[in-house]
């Protein structure tokens, strides 16, 4: 057996190593996470020159648009950020880190795949409160008052890459996570928004108002007093509270408890410097300031994770009154847009299993088996498969129709039921299942005045949607999927193989299996037919002949394999 050579550190990668005595953790902060991946062979650093406003996300977006399998994507670290005016910056950018793909995500969960969903479950069920530490690493460097008016020293110093260039107008913060306090319950809530870098000491905040952000409730409340909303905006963290600031959460949890039962313990925070918000002890930027409640401005255009530009519009904005940070920084850019991208793959490893709990814990339908929300082009919102055991009884695949489509005020727009056979996640077995297990007369259902949720706003009906939910399983037995049986085709991938011809993944369904309707005389001519024995059997089709009968009538089924009486011919 040949041993693979043991991991040498990229000498690029040294300086993120914790430093001999450090406060020891308990989980992983980005540093640690961007060596992890290295390890596991799933970083590429890229230490020429990069310009951050034209080149640096278009890059990345090559290997999500230009044919790459999924398994072939990796995380970028650019070591050496420029701008187009030829600016250098003493911080490294961090694109698709933190999910460019369903490995990566592992790797920063550092739990197996399979049991990330239980993971997200129990953590929602039972936070665990966060640790105050009196001093941080996110403190290494301090920047208040009219020191932030030097040059470089505010936010004209963080090198934030433009996601889509020739479209957006300013870079903005894809990674950015926005902490606010209720100003009632003092719960805080962390979400992650886009951030227009607007001047050195303003930064733009757009919080989706339609997917009923929580700052934005926060925002209301502080409008409501009169005052300014104190706010933090973390830029790198331990993955663990990335992962938790983009999931949509019931207000009443604080993500950064999740986070710590996420991380199996509790998430280092301490004071900021200017306002009164626990923040991640082990952030690589911490940008502070108060949001303006009285005034909006201009806000975009900025190309948005459901595939268009989002154009211009009011939206807040914020003052940074400091801007903390750790030696050796690393700024994170989430790689959004049109999907699948890292921003879709970072909501769909955990929102799938929510669905997933929703329907066979809250609703209690037992027979779903998984749900899969589609993800290339789609933004996973619209199209929601909901894949059930066979057999399951009518009442019950509607009743999780309903509940996939109602769980979020905007998600479902598309919702479809289909058998255990169907691939959930391959949209021509959805279609394909669509067009031949489904009567839309008898199976179809609009629910109006849906929530048009994250989309460009329609013109008509002030941009209000519906959910169509679509009923694609089996109404009873069925013929054959007409490929080859299982046998024929692996024996053919061995040929296949020996031949030396390029290398498959086979596609379900890859090969004919029975759905019901496969009478026993059929079983044994075809067996005869593969034995090239057809003409055994010819006397036995004369014996058959009609003169009372149409084209293409059924043939009556062998005596002793006669199908029930109700059914219906696939």
């Amino acid at each position: 057996m040949t041993q693979s050579p043991p991991f040498e550190l990229p000498k690029a990668l040294e300086i993120y190593l914790p430093a001999p005595g450090g406060e020891a953790r308990d989980y992983p902060d980005l540093h640690a996470h961007v060596i992890a991946l290295a390890r596991a062979g799933l970083l590429r650093i890229i230490e020429e020159p990069v310009n951050k406003d034209t080149e640096m996300h278009p890059l990345v977006r090559w290997q999500y648009r230009g044919g790459i399998a999924e398994s072939g994507r990796k995380a970028f670290l650019f070591t050496n950020p420029t701008d187009s005016k030829g600016r250098k910056y003493d911080s490294a950018v961090l694109v698709a880190g933190l999910a460019a793909t369903r490995e990566v995500y592992r790797v920063g969960f550092g739990k197996p795949l399979e049991e990330i969903g239980g993971i997200w479950i129990a953590a929602m069920a039972s936070p665990l409160a966060p640790r105050i530490v009196g001093s941080a690493p996110c403190h290494d460097i301090v920047t208040t008052g009219a020191a932030l008016d030097a040059p470089g020293a505010a936010l004209d110093g963080i090198p934030v890459p433009i996601s889509t260039p020739g479209w957006d107008n300013a870079p903005y913060l894809s990674a950015g996570h926005f902490i606010t306090k209720d100003p009632d319950t003092g719960v805080q809530n962390i979400g992650n928004y886009r951030g227009q870098i607007k001047a050195p000491r303003r930064l733009g905040m757009n919080p989706s108002v339609e997917l009923r952000a929580g700052i934005y409730t926060h925002w209301l409340k502080y409008k409501a007093r009169g005052e300014k909303m104190p706010c933090a905006v973390v830029l790198g963290c331990p993955p663990a509270v990335s992962y938790a600031a983009v999931q949509k959460m019931p207000e009443h949890l604080d993500e950064m408890a999740v986070a710590g039962a996420l991380a199996g313990a509790p998430i280092a925070v301490v004071r900021a410097r200017t306002v009164d918000i626990m923040v991640p002890a082990d952030s690589e930027i911490i940008i502070e300031g108060f949001i303006d409640t009285q005034w909006l401005e201009p806000e975009a255009p900025f190309g948005e994770s459901h595939g268009y530009v989002n154009l211009q519009e009011y939206n807040a904005f914020m003052d940074v009154t400091a801007i903390t940070r750790r030696r050796r920084a690393i700024v994170p850019s989430f790689i959004s847009q049109v999907t699948p991208s890292e921003s879709s793959v970072i909501r769909k490893v955990a929102m799938e299993p929510v669905f997933l709990n929703h329907l066979r814990s809250v609703l209690g339908v037992k027979q779903v088996r998984r749900v899969a929300m589609h993800e290339p082009l789609t933004s996973l919102y619209a199209v929601i498969a909901l894949q059930f055991e066979r057999g399951a009884p009518a009442t019950e695949v509607w009743r999780a129709l309903y509940g996939a489509s109602t769980l979020h005020r905007f998600a479902g727009k598309w919702v479809i039921a289909v058998d255990e056979d169907i691939d959930p996640e391959n949209a021509d077995a959805l279609f394909w299942a669509m067009s031949y297990r489904c009567q839309p007369q008898h199976d179809l259902r609009i629910l109006d005045a849906k929530d048009p949720g994250h989309g460009p706003r329609g013109p008509r009906d002030n941009g209000e949607s519906a959910s169509v939910l679509i009923n694609a399983l089996l109404k009873g037995p069925f013929a054959p999927v007409a490929l080859p049986k299982r046998e024929f085709m692996e024996n053919a991938r061995a040929l296949w193989e020996r031949l030396g011809l390029p290398a498959l993944t086979p596609q379900a369904p890859w090969h004919g299996y029975d759905l019901g309707v496969w009478p026993a005389h059929l079983e044994r001519q075809a067996a005869m037919a593969a034995r090239s024995e057809y003409f055994d059997f010819a006397d036995e089709l004369v014996k058959g002949r009609r003169s009372d009968v149409s084209m293409n009538d059924p043939v009556p089924h062998a005596p002793g394999n006669d199908p029930p009486d109700d059914l219906t011919y696939g």
